[in-house]
């Protein structure tokens, strides 16, 4: 089987995976990078009004024959790990008749992305990929396997063909709140594994101080305790376990959960999948409303649940006036200040960070201490630490393990006696 890793042997996101196994192609992720050429952040408006041939040069999009629309079709299917935009966010190029493979969870949380974010990314020709169940494409044969990571519903896939077996780990960890899949896959792992693509998030920045997510509920929960009145908390609304996370220690401290309607949308899409996903009307739960978010959802058709939300909706008055204590879902940095527009004496309040703090600008910093909040970093990777790496690769005993979706591929080597260092665009077999 002939491996090409088009992007990611040396950063995190972007990835690319291109496998050829007698006359079948296919694609594994095909996401936006997270940074560019000189390792600054990657500005996704250099992609407007640009051709794909434009982008190929650029080297925004990778050189794989038969992917694109303007080509003749040449792949004959891709997989797609889980729904972050560094995995997907390349996706609405390829070929329309290319189908693509994900679950139920991705498909929906990317259409919902399409409805409220700018990027708008599509995504046609889609068949769901359910955990354990056999997918066929052309001479491979894949095993979707469902993992523990910050993106819902998030897959790893077992990989047939050519008489040869990949594992690809796609993004997963041990220490989120779905953490059986991981010791699942440890008791008992796929055998005869010759090739393991294992993602590398957390090599290179090893320490954090809250190493699961009970541990971000319980300092969450330390901060309601101690909160005057309003609190904080910033983080994706497409991280369910960290919706989970803080909803629970609202419950545990009687507070009430602020979200806006984006999130009381993903959560009551994802009900589909998950009766234990919290829901807008849920004790505790009050939905804040934002003209954008609102008209975001009556464009794409949803108009009559603007009315059912509007059953659960709290006004900054309502704030003001209340006694109660509240956490207040405050997604974005850019619009912070008209999420906290007209609420009184919000100053020496908590904001509980809880992304990743490469997102944390010197600009929002500076914003905080004129207003005298008080950032607090509560937060655990979605990523599998360094110990749980090496306890993944002991599992699955792979005859080369090869660094992908890493920034430090050269450290792999200290950790793992059997790994294989790539170039992006390298074509090897194994």
């Amino acid at each position: 089987m002939k491996l090409i890793i088009h992007r990611g042997t040396r950063e995190i996101g972007g990835s690319c995976v291109e496998l050829d196994a007698n006359k079948s192609r296919i694609l594994i992720d095909f996401g936006l990078p997270l940074v560019n050429a000189n390792h600054e952040p990657f500005d996704a408006r250099i992609l407007q009004h640009k051709s794909i041939d434009d982008l190929k040069t650029q080297g925004v999009l990778p050189r794989v024959k038969g992917l694109y629309k303007n080509e003749d079709k040449g792949i004959d299917g891709v997989l797609l790990s889980h729904s972050h935009p560094d995995h997907y966010g390349l996706l609405e190029y390829i070929h329309p008749e290319i189908p693509i493979y994900l679950s139920k969870g991705a498909d929906i949380l990317i259409k919902i992305s399409s409805i409220f974010t700018p990027s708008k990314t599509k995504i046609s020709n889609v068949s769901i990929a359910i955990p354990k169940k056999i997918v066929r494409i052309g001479d491979f044969v894949i095993t979707p396997y469902l993992v523990d990571h910050s993106a819902f519903d998030a897959l790893a896939f077992l990989i047939d063909g050519a008489g040869k077996r990949i594992f690809y780990s796609g993004d997963f960890r041990g220490h989120g709140r779905k953490s059986v899949l991981f010791d699942r896959i440890i008791k008992d792992p796929p055998k005869n594994i010759g090739c393991l693509l294992m993602e590398g998030s957390m090599i290179g920045r090893e320490s954090q101080e809250y190493k699961t997510e009970i541990d971000v509920q319980k300092r969450i929960e330390a901060i309601l305790h101690e909160s005057r009145k309003v609190a904080f908390i910033s983080m994706s609304s497409q991280n369910i376990d960290r919706i989970v996370s803080a909803y629970k220690a609202c419950l545990k401290t009687n507070s009430i959960f602020i979200i806006d309607i984006y999130t009381a949308f993903i959560l009551d899409m994802l009900k589909k999948i998950s009766s234990g996903i919290p829901q807008f009307d849920w004790k505790n739960i009050r939905v804040m409303f934002f003209h954008n978010h609102a008209e975001a959802l009556a464009q794409a058709g949803y108009r009559d649940l603007l009315y059912v939300y509007n059953k659960k909706k709290i006004k900054t008055l309502d704030i003001n006036r209340s006694k109660n204590k509240f956490l207040m879902l405050a997604r974005d940095n850019s619009i912070f200040p008209s999420i906290i527009k007209g609420i009184d004496d919000i100053g020496g309040a908590k904001i509980i960070y809880s992304m990743w703090d490469g997102y944390l600008t010197k600009k929002f910093k500076d914003y905080c201490s004129k207003k005298k909040l008080i950032i607090e970093n509560v937060h655990t990777s979605g990523h599998a630490t360094v110990e749980d790496l090496k306890a993944f690769s002991v599992a699955l005993n792979p005859g080369i393990l090869v660094p992908i979706h890493t920034f430090y591929p050269d450290k792999y080597k200290g950790f793992f006696d059997n790994a294989r260092m790539l170039k992006d665009g390298e074509p090897v077999m194994v």
